[in-house]
């Protein structure tokens, strides 16, 4: 058996993925452009983007154990995701990541998974 952390441990596990999701949320809530895109309670959006980073990270499955294969794109399938919303998405994400109390080498590595999961979603023409 290794003794090796996972990326999810050596990040600080659970506590700091509801952290990074409720400052993402913050940062949602008074975003002219995604907040239209979200129901009036965010919670719902926020316990989901915890549990799907937690697990893609090497945490718990409990995404895939309650919702099945995150299936990305087809989830956001019905939004509209250009460039406005792609820009406006990484704007709340960067805000929400710049000061957790992490390594800077695993924002960095956060932050590249975050561009690529955004660029992925776009499915209008700018």
């Amino acid at each position: 058996m290794s003794d090796e952390k996972s990326f999810y441990e050596r990040m600080g596990g659970r506590q700091t993925f509801v952290l990074l999701t409720e400052r993402f949320y913050q940062q949602v809530a008074t975003n002219p452009v995604l907040r239209p895109m979200y129901p009036e309670d965010l919670g719902g959006a926020r316990e989901r983007l915890q549990l799907f980073l937690e697990q893609y990270w090497g945490g718990p499955t409990t995404y895939s154990d309650t919702r099945g294969h995150p299936r990305l794109r087809m989830r956001h399938a019905p939004f509209h995701i250009a460039t406005v919303e792609h820009d406006a998405w990484l704007q709340c994400m960067h805000a929400a990541l710049i000061d957790l109390e992490m390594a800077e080498e695993m924002k960095e590595e956060l932050w590249s998974y975050f561009q690529y999961a955004a660029n992925s979603m776009i499915n209008q023409p700018s």
